[in-house]
């Protein structure tokens, strides 16, 4: 008999899921989960090399199905708000990779979480929305 996959298992197939995507895209990973005291990072990665690199942090939202709106709809300003205080916590405690452009991005996944159906959404809100 199968076990109940938890919610965190969940997430973290998702999110591994999304990675693979981004990392075929030509995007480079910096690191994952990076947990602070009022939020959390999902995946932070590099877009592009040298000068014209850019830092993302991306936020990972699955639905199984889209009815209801799809992961994009359910980053409330509250939410962007946690998100760009724990991009600023990353900034602060990695000052090596401070002077890069930033930009919030959104990975969007529905469907089986062994199979899920990814859609990016570049540069998905600003610092200043939040």
């Amino acid at each position: 008999m199968d076990k109940p996959v938890t919610r965190r298992a969940l997430g973290a197939r998702i999110e591994t899921a999304a990675c693979a995507h981004l990392m075929r895209a030509g995007l480079r990973a910096v690191t994952a989960n990076a947990n602070y005291r009022f939020g959390e990072l999902d995946l932070v990665m590099l877009d592009g090399s040298g000068p014209d690199a850019m830092l993302v942090f991306i936020e990972v939202r699955y639905r199984r199905n889209s009815r209801f709106g799809g992961g994009a709809a359910s980053i409330d300003a509250g939410k962007r708000h946690r998100i760009v205080r724990a991009a600023q916590a990353f900034l602060m405690a990695h000052p090596r990779l401070a002077h890069l452009a930033c930009r919030f991005d959104v990975v969007e996944a529905e469907g089986e979480p062994d199979a899920p159906v990814l859609t990016w959404l570049r540069d998905a809100f600003r610092a200043d929305d939040a």
